[in-house]
């Protein structure tokens, strides 16, 4: 707390310099008293010497994140197992397909947003769902912040008004509907500043139920359930192996049969996170999508194939910002590669804005 001065104002605003009396009344005082202190406090910044701000230990928050993308992925297996996913649209895609959500995206979405929030309150979420009920937060399950996968990682603390974690608790959902459930994950991302730097992404229906979860830190270390493929020079007269969505596919495959010739090989998949992990996994060489998809389907993704020194930009070429305050779409298309990056949006970058001017016409 600051200490309070007490100042005479007769004796302080009474100067005198010979040969002449200066009088400085004391309003005018306490004036030029109260703007010496704002540019003080502008030119140093003091706020800061009398609070502690609060800060995230990210290991702690990658444990809990890959924690709940497992019980929000039980939540989404019980829910299909069961057959009770009340599916019903919530809206249109650009393309005009259905944007479905079922019991599953919601009841996954509370398992996570409210862990989180019991674990790290005040920490800033934003996810593909939403609810209006109150929490009874004695209800929610409490979750373990060291866990031994990730105890051997060096720790890094972050204060907690840079974060901002980017949850979609049920990646493919027509997919799901459908029972095509091998496209279907829960992803958690924790992005720092904007720049995605966390990324669990988690397949619910793998291994009979009980599920396989991949995650990625940056600079920190990935989990062993991450095969990252070799590396395989690409030029044009190679066989390219692109991954593209089946309910936003737009005119992706026309444009990459156009640009990589007639033999590329294109396969149709549900899922950005699926996508992503096929490309780390060197299934696809290139994820490529030319019209709107949501941050919180990317971001996961992002973050985990730029731990392994991969790419995941727009089709300008541009990095995708995850800040709080950012617009969800990213409308600039997407490339996602773990290697020959530049090979491929030289190729791709012009086509995907021509698609985009075509669109708004």
């Amino acid at each position: 707390m600051r200490d309070k001065m007490l100042l005479e104002p007769d004796n302080f605003f009474k100067t005198k310099m010979a040969p002449v009396n200066v009088k400085i009344n004391r309003l005018g005082g306490v004036v030029c008293i109260a703007v010496g202190l704002c540019l003080f406090l502008y030119l140093f910044d003091v706020s800061g010497w009398f609070k502690d701000e609060q800060r995230i230990s990210m290991k702690e928050l990658l444990s809990v994140s890959i924690e709940l993308a497992k019980r929000g992925g039980d939540k989404v297996w019980e829910i299909r197992a069961e057959n009770t996913l009340a599916g019903k649209s919530k809206g249109k895609t650009n393309e005009g397909a259905d944007e479905m959500l079922t019991r599953g995206d919601l009841e996954s979405h509370k398992t996570i947003v409210h862990g989180l929030a019991k674990a790290f309150p005040g920490l800033k979420v934003i996810s593909e769902e939403h609810e209006s009920q109150p929490v009874d937060f004695k209800r929610v399950p409490d979750v373990n912040k060291k866990i031994a996968e990730v105890e051997p990682l060096s720790d890094q603390s972050i204060i907690a008004k840079d974060v901002t974690v980017w949850i979609d608790p049920l990646d493919a959902t027509q997919e799901y509907t459908e029972d095509l459930t091998q496209f279907v994950t829960t992803m958690v991302c924790v992005a720092v500043k904007g720049q995605p730097t966390i990324g669990v992404i988690h397949k619910p229906f793998l291994n009979d139920g009980k599920g396989e979860t991949y995650w990625g830190w940056v600079g920190h270390g990935q989990s062993s359930s991450l095969k990252k493929s070799e590396e395989s020079k690409r030029d044009e007269n190679s066989h390219h192996k692109i991954i593209v969505s089946r309910s936003h596919q737009g005119r992706v495959e026309k444009v990459v049969r156009e640009l990589l010739g007639e033999k590329a090989e294109i396969t149709q998949a549900g899922g950005a996170g699926y996508k992503t992990l096929e490309v780390i996994m060197g299934n696809s060489d290139a994820y490529v999508h030319v019209t709107l998809i949501k941050k919180w389907d990317i971001c996961a993704g992002n973050a985990i194939i730029s731990s392994l020194d991969g790419k995941m930009t727009t089709l300008k070429g541009e990095p995708i910002n995850y800040s709080f305050d950012s617009n969800p779409k990213n409308e600039d298309g997407l490339l996602t590669t773990l290697y020959n990056h530049d090979f491929y949006l030289k190729r791709l970058a012009p086509a995907a804005d021509e698609h985009k001017k075509s669109s708004h016409h």
